[in-house]
Parts: C-alpha cells; sequence; structure tokens
C-alpha cells in the first residue's frame, strides 16, 4: 500500500529536472527578498511597515494577473502534451491582452485610490512610531513601483507558457539576473553609496522597478531567438484573434480561477489589515515573519508548479491513471519535506529577527510568530498541492470554493472576530489563523479520494 506513494528512479528525475530551476528561482528571489526586508528594515518600524502595506495591496493585482493567466495556463499545458501549438498560441495571446487590460485597470486604480488603501492598514496604536511617516514612506514606495506593473505582466505572460512545455531554465536565469540587479541597486540606493543619493524606500522601489525591466528584455531575448523551441509565438502577434470555442472555455474555466486569486489575495489583505489593529509592532513582525515563510515555502511553491505541469501533461495526452498516479505521489513528496522544511523554520526562529534594526518587542514578536509559521508548514503544503491538483483538470468553480469561499467563511472572518471582539494578542491570532486550515486538509482529501479532478479539458474545445 505505502509503495502506491513512492515513485521509481525516472519518476524522481523528472521531477528534479523540473523543479530544482523553481525552487533556485523561488529561493533566490526570496532570500534576497528578506535581504531588501534588512535593508527597508535598517531604515526604521515606520519605513519597513510602509513597505509591507503597499507590498500587500500589489500581491492583489500579482495575484489577479496570475489568477487569469492560469485559467489560460490551463488549456496551455494540455494543449502542449496534446502537441497543438495553435492551441497553444491562442492560450499565449489571451494572456497577452488580459495581462494589458488589467495593468492599465489596476494602476488607474491605485493612482486614484492608493492612499485611502494604505490609510487602512495604518489604524491601530503607533506603539511610539509615527502612523504619519508610515503613510508618507507608503506613498513615496507606492508612486514608483507603479512603474513596475507592465514588465511585470509581460515577464509573467511568457514564463507561464514558457514552462507548460516544460522549461523552467531560462525563466530561472532571468530572475536570477533581476535579483542580483536588485540587490544591488538596493544597497546603492537606499543608503546613498558610491556617490548616489540616500533615496530610502524611494531607492528600493527604485532597484525592483529597474530589476523587472532587466527581467523582461532577458525573457523577450530568449524566447523569440528560439522559434524552433517556442513553435506557439510564431505568428502569435500578427492579430489578436483567439478561437471562439476556445476564448469561451478560456472564460468559462477561468474566471472563476481568476475571482479566487482576486478576491483570496484580498482575503489575505482583510486578514493582514485585521492584524494590523494591534499596532506598528504587529504589522512589522507579521511582516518579517511573512518575508521568512516565503523563503521556507521556495519547494511548496516549485511543487505546485510541478504538479500543474506534469499532471496536467498527463491529462491532456488522455492518461488519466498516469495523472493521479504522478498526483498521488507528488502530494506524498511535499508533504515529507515540508515537515523538514517546518522543522528548519523553528529553528531558525530566534537567529531572523537579529538580522533586523527593530525594537525588543518586535523582535520577541516575530521569533513567536515564526515558530508558529513553522509548525504549520506541512498544513498549508498539503492544501497548497490540492489546490493545483484540483486546477489542472480544470475543475476552477471547485478550487473557487475550495480556496476563495473557504478562506471568507473561516479564517477572514475569525480574523475579524478575533481582532475586533476580543483582547487576544496578535500571537494568538496568528495561530489560531494558521491552524484553522487542517479543516481545509479534511475537505482536501475527500476530494483527493474521489478522483473526479481527473479531466481532459482540450478535448472538449470544440473547432480546435
Amino acid at each position: 500500500m505505502f509503495k502506491r506513494y513512492i515513485g521509481d528512479k525516472s519518476f524522481y528525475k523528472a521531477v528534479l529536472a523540473l523543479a530544482i530551476p523553481l525552487v533556485i528561482q523561488q529561493a533566490i528571489t526570496s532570500f534576497v527578498n528578506l535581504l531588501d526586508n534588512v535593508m527597508v528594515g535598517g531604515l526604521g518600524t515606520e519605513s519597513i511597515s510602509a513597505v509591507a502595506v503597499v507590498n500587500q495591496i500589489f500581491m492583489v493585482f500579482n495575484l489577479s494577473l496570475f489568477g487569469g493567466l492560469s485559467g489560460a495556463s490551463i488549456f496551455g499545458a494540455q494543449f502542449f502534451g496534446k502537441g497543438d501549438m495553435k492551441g497553444m498560441r491562442d492560450t499565449f495571446r489571451f494572456k497577452m491582452i488580459f495581462g494589458v487590460v488589467l495593468t492599465v485597470v489596476g494602476t488607474l486604480l491605485l493612482v486614484v485610490c492608493g492612499e485611502t488603501f494604505i490609510g487602512l492598514f495604518l489604524q491601530g496604536e503607533a506603539d511610539g512610531g509615527s502612523t504619519e511617516l508610515a503613510l508618507s514612506e507608503g506613498l513615496k514606495y507606492l508612486h514608483i513601483m507603479l512603474w513596475g506593473f507592465f514588465p511585470f505582466m509581460v515577464v509573467q505572460g511568457y514564463v507561464s507558457s514558457l514552462r507548460e512545455t516544460g522549461e523552467t531554465y531560462a525563466p530561472m536565469k532571468a530572475s536570477v539576473l533581476a535579483i542580483l540587479v536588485n540587490l544591488v541597486l538596493n544597497y546603492v540606493l537606499i543608503f546613498g553609496h558610491f556617490g548616489f543619493p540616500r533615496m530610502g524606500v524611494s531607492g528600493a522601489a527604485l532597484a525592483t522597478v529597474i530589476s523587472r525591466y532587466v527581467e523582461m528584455v532577458y525573457i523577450l531575448l530568449h524566447a523569440h531567438r528560439h522559434p524552433e523551441k517556442y513553435c506557439f509565438l510564431h505568428g502569435a502577434y500578427h492579430s489578436l484573434h483567439i478561437d471562439g470555442g476556445l476564448l469561451k472555455k478560456i472564460a468559462i474555466t477561468g474566471t472563476p480561477l481568476m475571482l479566487n486569486e482576486v478576491l483570496w489575495s484580498l482575503g489575505m489583505t482583510f486578514i493582514n489589515q485585521s492584524y494590523s489593529t494591534r499596532g506598528l509592532s504587529a504589522v512589522a513582525a507579521i511582516n518579517i515573519t511573512g518575508t521568512a515563510w516565503n523563503l521556507f515555502c521556495v519547494v511548496m511553491f516549485a511543487m505546485g508548479s510541478a504538479v500543474a505541469i506534469m499532471v496536467g501533461q498527463r491529462l491532456g495526452a488522455g492518461d488519466k491513471e498516469g495523472a493521479r498516479d504522478v498526483d498521488r505521489k507528488l502530494v506524498f513528496l511535499t508533504v515529507v519535506m515540508h515537515i523538514i522544511m517546518g522543522a528548519l523554520l523553528i529553528l531558525c526562529s530566534g537567529l531572523i529577527p537579529l538580522m533586523y534594526n527593530i525594537e525588543d518587542n518586535v523582535r520577541e514578536l516575530t521569533r513567536q510568530l515564526l515558530i508558529v509559521a513553522g509548525a504549520s508548514l506541512p498544513i498549508h503544503a498539503y492544501v497548497h498541492v490540492v489546490y493545483f491538483t484540483i486546477r489542472s483538470g480544470g475543475k476552477t468553480v471547485i478550487t473557487f470554493l475550495f480556496d476563495c469561499v473557504y478562506t471568507w467563511v473561516v479564517p477572514v472572518a475569525l480574523a475579524f472576530a478575533l481582532c475586533h471582539f476580543t483582547q487576544l494578542p496578535v500571537l494568538w491570532v496568528y495561530f489560531a489563523i494558521q491552524f484553522i486550515d487542517v479543516i481545509k486538509v479534511v475537505i482536501g482529501a475527500l476530494m483527493l479520494k474521489s478522483d473526479f479532478w481527473a479531466n481532459n479539458v482540450v478535448n472538449e474545445v470544440s473547432g480546435v
């Protein structure tokens, strides 16, 4: 019975070939984000709180883009498994058109309402800091970061399509290049080294924007210099036409997925806004914990992508039994790895806060939050790969219920109630929110057992 969860040598080779570049990319990104956080943290609690708030707002845009692209990616992975390059070309066109529209709308919304959004997170106790200064710093950061929306969108559209073909090394190289540029420019611009002016949070934002343009240029050059490898790009910009049957299917399948990402990210934003009622210290500690959490979740993010690609390609090729077998082994592998990753995060919980120039009370709170985060990591890893399993078969309405609806009905409501109607410290509120997903684990296990998700969506598209 246990052997059903263990793959052979070729299985693990395939997983490693796909996942290692993703892990390296995510690990470097998260590690540099940690260093960025440390640099910004050197400016004080107000600065790190301001950057945390703005990045929380940007997460809504980023995940909205991810949701829209993911709907098309379900078809892209299956089209590649089927060998249908015309179908892949149409999904790529959809991604780029959607991305441009979302970028324009998101930019206009934040230009008009950015100050109001930031202010929503600065309503708690100042804890010796200045909420006015935090708001001012946040607006500086926001207005520069808006220039990075466009290159971020282009990179995500291309990279998602490249990954559907199994190409993960080029996106990794582009990401590493951008990260190195970002790291160097952060050091130079935040603190004013080598004759540059000391720009503070504005320097952090400018470094990020420049690095995004560098990444975009690398990806565009790589993709269009290898037309034989990425056949779907041939003629991709000759027109805006997308097969009507496919467009309808992407809309039907992708809309719940996009709404899921938008509403889920809004749910996470609402939870963090609830935490912020406990003061600037809570905002800073939650931000540091979240940055460290992302570093220790790099394997989880990579395994989610591995599930989407490996399972999706088998479903597209009509191998439903093979898809089920691969998924079962990937889920088991993910949970085992994150028991280890969670333990490592707990071991590092006392060291990470020492990297920041923060008050002692913020440092101790961060240490405690990191212990809770590490203990709950296997739970969230399991839920993550279950989500990608269901999504790979196009069951996006179910993913909407599993992810977004659950988030708003359970953790969002719980965070609001605990933060507004009790005097519980933020540590215990965070503990409750992290472990309430045990409910989601049970629901996910039942859905995987039913096998309803193993669905071929590309053969259902008329005319494709």
